[in-house]
């Protein structure tokens, strides 16, 4: 494979390692965690890999005891390096020889290597077999070995080998414990995986076909889509080159680390993506009607209407001692209270000791309205990322109706604020009072001096009989112009208290407004959007 495909290789997987990231970051409390501790250790695992030699591939021979499997390493090295057991497992830690030792340190560190087992083939020695430089070639552990610290190490390497040959004898290649511990699990991995099937010199030339087929058979059916099987004998050297010409053949490509990442990202995927849905994107954001809705929804919540009410009528009720007719309210004294019969005394207190009791009263309509926007919003999603949106919809809504108390309190009405057009009105009426008051007076005048004749008056005119109809008619019109400017008043007074009422509505909406955006459709859209980063993620981290 040329450098440039290489190249091309490392950055796709690149970009699909940095998805998975993304998806590890936004999968927290979404997916099975086992699955994001697996994702997260594959991101570790590529990351060192990755910084590590590309120039070398590092193939595990694995296998059982019993399975000729140091012997194969020594006839592949062509040195006697590894200690071979007959009827006990004697490897019993991995030795590895290395083709080409410049750069492969780091590497044989990182895959834990004593030092004492690490082999290097001499340039004298490697004549011929030029095509085998950058091999790192390792015998691990037998993987069904009894001593405690075989298995553990074996299954490590395994795990991170670019390139694993299984090696396995004529008597026991269907053994369950390679199988339905590594086999199954690892299927996916054709490109490689190698299977070997050794000690073929015990075989007639009809049987080791039968048994090649016999094994391919069961690699399919385990999931093996395309079985590399290839039948060896360390004792003869039968089929050792065919297995150097493949582990030549991934050598010179340097695709094997890339081509183990992939696989294992390719598997960690179809489980990541399992019960990906058909719906991947959703709107991030929450739509006017559905903001809307919650306001209105909450707005009921906390009585805004019953509240805009109670100022329309305690507006109308306290403007009576400003723009009435001062004769009728003086009237009105005689009889009881109005404000009393209300029960409103501190009208101010208690407009604000209602807003906040029917907050605190009505928490049972708060989480209805919110839950009715997240139940809106996600429709056709995963269940575990539905109850992510109701969980970032509810995370606060126990702080929203103490919230909108707080802020609801603010825009209390200021009912000890005047209309200027009440100061004019009341100077009008009064005015019109004395007025009045001085007709009478002009009448009781005439009638004194100029009817009765109780002495001379100090100016004629106040003695003037003549006088006395006009006298009368501006009686008449005084009254008028109060009865008038008192009708006149109490209209404009409707009229402003439903102004005042649209305008405490107004205000507390915008209020309500304010608090659900911040403590609901913040954290909603924010949740949303995790929910569409994720399944982008998903979507570029899959081939």
């Amino acid at each position: 494979m040329s450098t440039v495909s290489t190249a091309e290789t490392r950055h796709g997987l690149g970009t699909r390692l940095a998805a998975l990231s993304k998806i590890v970051e936004l999968g927290q409390g979404r997916i099975d965690p086992a699955l994001i501790t697996e994702a997260a250790q594959l991101l570790l695992r590529a990351g060192d890999r990755l910084k590590l030699s590309p120039d070398h591939t590092v193939v595990a021979l694995a296998g059982g005891t019993g399975s000729g499997k140091s012997s194969l390493f020594n006839s592949i090295s062509g040195l006697e390096l590894s200690p071979i057991g007959v009827r006990r497992p004697t490897t019993a830690r991995t030795h590895a020889c290395v083709w080409g030792l410049e750069g492969a340190g780091p590497l044989l560190d990182w895959l834990q290597i004593q030092w004492r087992h690490r082999f290097a083939r001499a340039s004298a020695l490697d004549k011929g077999e030029s095509q085998l430089h950058g091999l790192i070639l390792l015998d691990l552990p037998d993987h069904d070995s009894i001593r405690a610290l075989t298995d553990p190490e074996a299954n490590r390497l395994i795990q991170v080998a670019d390139l694993v040959v299984w090696v396995l004898d004529p008597q026991k290649y269907a053994d369950a414990s390679v199988h339905r511990r590594y086999v199954t699990d690892l299927a996916g991995n054709d490109a490689v995986t190698v299977f070997v099937l050794n000690q073929a010199d015990r075989l007639s030339h009809e049987e080791q076909a039968e048994c090649v087929a016999d094994l391919e058979d069961l690699l399919r059916r385990e999931g093996v889509t395309d079985p590399q099987v290839v039948a060896t004998s360390a004792l003869t050297g039968k089929g050792i080159d065919g297995l150097k010409a493949v582990l030549a053949e991934s050598v010179s490509t340097r695709r094997a680390a890339y081509q183990r990442l992939e696989a294992d990202l390719d598997r960690l995927m179809a489980r990541l993506a399992k019960n990906v849905p058909d719906l991947l994107h959703v709107d991030p954001t929450v739509d006017g009607a559905r903001k809307a809705g919650l306001t209105d929804a909450l707005c009921d919540a906390v009585g805004v209407a019953a509240l805009g009410e109670a100022m329309e009528n305690v507006y109308g009720v306290r403007s009576v001692d400003w723009v009435g007719w001062p004769y009728a309210r003086w009237a009105g004294k005689l009889r009881r209270d109005p404000l009393s019969s209300l029960k409103l005394g501190a009208v101010k207190d208690d407009i604000r000791s209602l807003v906040g009791s029917a907050v605190s009263a009505q928490p049972a309509e708060v989480d209805n309205a919110v839950q009715a926007l997240a139940d809106g919003l996600t429709a056709g999603m995963p269940d575990v990322w539905q109850n992510g949106v109701r969980q970032a919809a509810r995370g606060r809504s126990v702080q929203l109706p103490k919230a909108l108390s707080a802020e609801l309190s603010e825009v209390a009405p200021p009912l000890d604020r005047v209309p200027g057009w009440w100061w004019l009105l009341k100077i009008w009426q009064y005015l019109l009072v004395f007025l009045f008051v001085v007709g009478l007076a002009w009448v009781g005048s005439i009638l004194a001096y100029g009817v009765f004749n109780a002495g001379r008056p100090p100016v004629s005119v106040l003695g003037d009989v003549g006088a006395l109809p006009w006298v009368g008619l501006m009686l008449v019109s005084v009254l008028g112009l109060g009865i008038l400017s008192a009708v006149a008043s109490r209209n404009f007074v409707i009229l402003g208290a439903s102004n005042e009422r649209d305008r405490l509505e107004r205000d507390m909406r915008r209020r309500v407004t304010t608090v659900a955006e911040e403590t609901v459709i913040q954290p909603v859209e924010r949740e949303l959007q995790r929910y569409n980063e994720y399944f982008a993620a998903i979507t570029q981290a899959k081939r």
